[in-house]
């Protein structure tokens, strides 16, 4: 369901920003995060992605690097350098699978990197991975 809740440990709901552009994409993850626990929104662009971190303030987001308007990697930089955006975690998407966009993923700020097409159940356990560090424990 859209707006959907779904409570994690402690109470604290955990918000995922999803932003791709390709639909059959956007609703397989929306699907999964959701299914996992996790509340939901979409962005289809990078301005519409920049525009939501302030909106929604996601705890990690899915960022595609190929997004239309303003890349990942460029969105990814605007999340580092805002004192208030920089917990969230951020983990990369691509279709390529060389090095270098791996490493310009991490140069960006980039917490973690997948290449599509990806385990959904590796991709639910990186998301988990990255919270770890964000809920008291």
């Amino acid at each position: 369901m859209p707006g959907e809740v779904a409570e994690v440990d402690l109470g604290m709901t955990m918000r995922v920003l999803i932003a791709e552009d390709e639909e059959s994409i956007v609703a397989s993850l929306e699907f999964l995060m959701r299914h996992a626990g996790f509340e939901t929104r979409v962005a289809r662009d990078g301005e519409a992605a920049i525009a939501r971190l302030s909106d929604f303030r996601p705890h990690v987001v899915l960022l595609d690097i190929m997004l239309p308007g303003r890349s990942g990697f460029e969105v990814c930089r605007v999340i580092r350098r805002d004192p208030q955006m920089r917990a969230i975690r951020v983990l990369m998407l691509t279709a390529k699978g060389g090095s270098q966009d791996a490493s310009q993923g991490i140069d960006a700020g980039a917490d973690d990197y997948m290449t599509k097409p990806f385990s959904t159940k590796d991709l639910v356990a990186r998301v988990r991975a990255l919270l770890d560090g964000l809920v008291p424990g």
